[in-house]
């Protein structure tokens, strides 16, 4: 079957490949892939940046998120059937949404929203896993909260305005002038146009900061927060909650403390908290993601499409950051553009 595979670590890392198609295992879901999204992760793997802690295999296929239809379940699978059409972000060490094929395993995969198309679907997994274990697990927010998502016209961040709204949230985000009325039609209370002003001389007293920017960004994010109140970055510096989720000797947890040491001390004096995050695959939550798809309550944002021979396109498209709002899909469709 032809894929997109990282053949080594590197900006050149990655290309078009014939592979064998995947072995599907007993708790296995084979799915034929109808499309795929492009996440920054694709680039930080393919770049080599986590290669320390997810042990790939060169060369492997690309891809973490995929939408499609079930050609063959394994002996031990439950609840999925041939011809169903399902989305998923496969679990990390099993990626490959970039393919015409992909095994996944059950726990990872769910019924796709059925008010959106395939295409629409491939968009959604890896951005409302994030919002999702972010803002519910890992936050708890609450109806009341104050909350600022940053890039609120990105991927992630388009989902996070919608789904702290929907949790009760006041929102302020950070987008540009030609983004601002997308990020009030997904429900932001206060948008800071980053080209105009400082987030950190207007806003205060915030239960939580998402943070997809780093650098000098998350620094002056870590000031608008109340006392306790709490900075996620997703771009880092890992911290070793990091290393632990990911089975990491521990060694390397004292390494990812030594990475964020700064940034931790800065909120510790500021009263304040900072945690890495990286997502975890988990199919129960995309049913449940599923359903505020199909209330209307979330939708997803659609910057362009391509055509699956275009995947490399595609990736640089998104590295470049043209970006102008949502997800960039590809699509096996033959006739998109």
């Amino acid at each position: 079957m032809k894929a997109f595979v990282v053949e080594k670590y590197g900006t050149d890392g990655a290309r078009a490949a014939e592979v064998p198609e995947p072995t599907v295992g007993d708790r296995d879901v084979l799915v034929r892939v109808s499309a795929a999204s492009i996440n920054p992760l694709d680039k930080m793997v393919r770049n080599g940046e986590f290669k320390q802690l997810l042990k790939y295999k060169l060369p492997f296929v690309l891809g973490h998120d995929v939408a499609g239809v079930v050609t063959r379940v394994g002996s031990a699978v439950h609840g999925f059937e041939v011809g169903d059409e399902v989305y998923a972000r496969p679990r990390d060490l099993r990626i490959g949404g970039f393919a015409e094929l992909i095994a996944i395993d059950m726990d990872d995969v769910a019924p796709k929203p059925a008010s959106l198309t395939l295409q629409e679907a491939a968009a959604v997994p890896l951005v409302a896993l994030a919002s999702w274990q972010m803002l519910v697990d890992r936050a708890q927010v609450k109806p009341g909260h104050k909350v600022l998502v940053h890039a609120g016209a990105g991927g992630l961040g388009s989902t996070v305005i919608q789904l702290a709204k929907h949790l009760g949230a006041t929102v302020a985000t950070t987008a540009n002038t030609k983004s601002e009325d997308l990020v009030r039609s997904l429900g932001a209370d206060v948008v800071i146009d980053y080209t105009k002003e400082d987030f950190s001389k207007v806003l205060s007293g915030y239960d939580l900061v998402l943070d997809s920017l780093g650098g000098a960004n998350l620094a002056k994010s870590l000031t608008v927060l109340k006392p306790g109140g709490l900075a996620i970055s997703v771009v880092g510096p890992p911290d070793a909650g990091f290393a632990k989720q990911l089975g990491a000797p521990f060694f390397l947890g004292l390494i990812m403390n030594t990475l964020s040491r700064k940034i931790r001390r800065r909120a510790k004096a500021l009263g304040v908290r900072y945690q890495f995050f990286f997502m975890q695959a988990n199919g129960s939550q995309l049913r449940e993601l599923a359903a505020l798809y199909d209330s209307g309550k979330l939708r997803p944002v659609i910057d362009s499409t391509f055509p699956f021979d275009r995947t490399l396109e595609a990736m640089a498209h998104v590295d470049q950051g043209r970006t102008k709002a949502g997800k960039v899909v590809v699509s096996m469709a033959p006739d998109n553009d």
